[in-house]
């Protein structure tokens, strides 16, 4: 569930306003519970609740339930007149703040509901029950459970009980619930990607039928126009309000046309637009009409005339053709995606060609050569100062004496090393 759009979330706006000083605190609390269950408890021992604390209370039956606490003071007195319950109705109690052992043995009740909902499928399918357990509610004393599920007609599940209650020793409770009801228990995503309305703010299930699709131009695909509880979308009821104010304007029964050339048939209505298209039969264009000709098409035909040729009532394309305002402006200047590219191309476009190596320079212009004219004039420069360098720096080559005699000729020491 999100937070800031859950129908069990309340917004106390009175939460930071000074009350007076013989103001006498309203007695009922708003608790939630599991799933979308909400009930009012009387508070007789004036506890200080502050919203989202969990606290025991008077269930149904025998035992105690835990709870969250989610609305407390004067709107819970409106709250109470929305819901059409009346003061005297409220007639449970709280019974104190939830302690440790309390928490402990409610989050054991919530660990078991997954395995036992298993487990009471498994039986409905050994005993060939035509029904869909869905959710399983544990009470906080972990004495009860209550198992949610969905069926096409009645079933008898008298033997189930005795299973169930034979296997988890637990008084048991079974509530048909309808395919909507279904899905704001267990939730999930609808086809426009966000959760489905049903469970996060939705309250109150309204009738869906087929003529909403109708009426506004919808095709009528069941895979569409079906959300996840396999029945109709209920977001068909959100704009129906406003197609049906803007079709009132619109000409009723007006199928066809008839024109000196043929018969004109509808092919389509633009509701907000006021405009219906025409067409003769084998013929690829669409002829647009306002609404207010084709109503006073309309009586003409049914005063016996015909309508002259529909062709030269299409409008012109100067008059079609209207100037794209943008409700923005675009200061950063990135409108498109490839304006790199066509940056790079441009470049490519304005660079002038390369020069010829033998063609003459002319005295007062550079030669293009795609290199840095500072590195040219540079690498012979530092060439001929090494060179100079070398040349100061190397010694003098020994030349060879032949009238000097060489030692290893000579018949003397022939053991010994070379001079150096």
């Amino acid at each position: 569930m999100t937070s800031g759009c859950n129908k069990l979330d309340v917004y106390d706006w009175l939460s930071d306003m000074d009350l007076p000083s013989n103001y006498k605190p309203f007695d009922i609390v708003e608790v939630r519970f599991k799933g979308s269950r909400k009930e009012f408890f009387v508070n007789t021992d004036n506890l200080y609740l502050e919203m989202g604390e969990m606290v025991a209370v008077e269930p149904a039956t025998g035992g105690y339930d835990i709870g969250h606490v989610s609305l407390t003071g004067e709107l819970v007195r409106l709250q109470l007149k929305k819901n059409k319950v009346s003061l005297d109705d409220v007639v449970k109690k709280i019974y104190r703040k939830a302690n440790e052992s309390d928490v402990a043995k409610y989050q054991a009740a919530k660990d078991l509901e997954w395995e036992t909902m298993h487990r009471a499928r498994n039986l409905a399918l050994e005993l060939g029950l035509s029904m869909k357990i869905s959710d399983v509610d544990y009470q906080g004393d972990k004495t009860k459970a209550t198992f949610y599920y969905t069926a096409e007609g009645r079933v008898d599940f008298r033997e189930l009980i005795k299973r169930m209650a034979e296997s988890f020793r637990i008084r048991i409770e079974m509530r048909q619930i309808g395919m909507r009801q279904e899905a704001s228990r267990l939730g999930g995503i609808g086809s426009c990607g966000r959760e489905l309305c049903c469970s996060t703010w939705l309250t109150d299930f309204k009738t869906v039928s087929t003529a909403a699709a109708r009426y506004q131009n919808l095709s009528l695909n069941t895979l569409k126009l079906a959300g996840q509880c396999g029945k109709l979308k209920c977001c068909l009821n959100y704009e129906l309000d406003s197609y049906m104010d803007a079709l009132k304007d619109i000409p009723n029964h007006v199928e066809r046309i008839e024109t000196a050339i043929g018969v004109a048939y509808l092919q389509k209505t633009d509701i907000f637009k006021k405009t219906m298209w025409f067409s003769y039969p084998k013929a690829e264009n669409w002829i647009p009409l306002s609404v207010d000709k084709v109503r006073e098409f309309a009586e003409l035909n049914k005063a016996g005339k015909k309508v002259d040729e529909l062709i030269g009532l299409v409008p012109k394309e100067e008059e079609t053709q209207k100037t794209v305002v943008f409700d923005y402006e675009n200061v950063v200047g990135q409108d498109s995606l490839t304006r790199l590219d066509e940056r790079n191309r441009k470049k490519k476009r304005k660079s002038k060609p390369k020069a010829k190596k033998d063609a003459p320079v002319e005295q007062g212009t550079k030669q293009d050569t795609g290199k840095k004219p500072i590195a040219k004039q540079a690498k012979p420069e530092v060439k001929l100062a090494t060179k100079a360098s070398d040349d100061a720096t190397k010694k003098p080559k020994r030349r060879f004496n032949k009238n000097r005699k060489n030692p290893r000729s000579s018949g003397g020491n022939t053991g010994g090393s070379a001079p150096a």
